[in-house]
């Protein structure tokens, strides 16, 4: 079994975006705690937050899988952006208990110059000071292409962050598959193979949910393009393989690809289609 959803705006409202999810099919989703391209944040109404913590109780919806915002940096060579992005980062996952129990997922980082030891022990850091005993919310680090100076392009760097942090059970990965394949594991020919090494570098008990999508470009590009389902260079076959992993079973997988609702809603009927061959 897996739960299948993608991004829906949180514009609309807490409820809203969990009647919409169901509307197209869904049953987990994922949505942006702020502006994805700024840093303002949309103020909470607590019971429009409990209303959405009814309904995917009542309907049997998977993890949620909250994504910060892209201006998110907290390894960047500059020390004001760094610490906007701690604060931001602080923030949301305060925010995040208004829905309690889910994911927060989050691009590790560009180092802008810095390099990527250094921009480790940022990463750690800012983890170290935002992560409290107390909270419900676990925190996903997303495999990354390695575009420019991407921090997380390989499972060893992922690792490395985890190792420095002090809450080590509130910290878990979210692998794109259009990330790793960007990235140069290829999942196409060999998903057992990027599998085992995952598990042996990090552990699959870190493995907390998957962004589903297609590449525009060939493995170990290191480009990041997505691509819809079956139409970029991963490809519909290998995409089902992922989904009907016995390793993968139960978690919660979200679209990203570039599609409107209707297209969503296609590719959500296929990939719950592939679980019930």
């Amino acid at each position: 079994m897996i739960y299948i959803g993608n991004h829906l705006t949180s514009s609309k409202g807490f409820e809203a975006m969990g009647k919409m999810a169901m509307q197209l099919g869904g049953d987990t989703f994922a949505f942006f705690t702020r502006n994805p391209r700024g840093g303002s944040a949309k103020e909470i109404v607590p019971a429009d937050a409990g209303n959405l913590c009814r309904l995917v109780k009542e309907n049997g919806f998977g993890k949620l899988v909250a994504h910060a915002a892209y201006t998110m940096n907290v390894c960047s060579a500059k020390e004001d952006i760094r610490q906007f992005s701690k604060n931001m980062l602080k923030e949301d996952i305060a925010r995040m208990e208004y829905v309690p129990g889910n994911y927060y997922n989050f691009h590790p980082g560009s180092h802008t110059g810095l390099g990527t030891e250094a921009a480790v022990l940022l990463i750690a850091e800012a983890l170290n000071e935002a992560l409290t005993p107390d909270m419900s919310t676990l925190v996903l680090l997303e495999t990354m292409a390695g575009k420019g100076s991407e921090v997380g392009a390989t499972f060893e760097e992922l690792r490395a962050i985890i190792d420095l942090a002090g809450l080590q059970d509130k910290v878990g990965v979210c692998l794109d598959t259009c990330h790793v394949w960007d990235g140069g594991y290829d999942i196409v020919n060999n998903l057992d193979g990027v599998l085992e090494e995952f598990d042996r570098v990090i552990g699959l008990d870190r493995l907390k949910a998957i962004h589903l999508n297609d590449s525009m470009n060939d493995c170990g590009s290191h480009k990041d393009r997505h691509a819809c389902i079956g139409e970029g260079r991963i490809g519909e076959k290998a995409l089902k393989c992922v989904v009907q992993h016995p390793l993968l079973q139960g978690k919660p997988f979200i679209l990203e690809t570039p599609n409107d609702d209707e297209g969503y809603k296609r590719e959500i009927a296929l990939v719950r289609s592939w679980m019930e061959l």
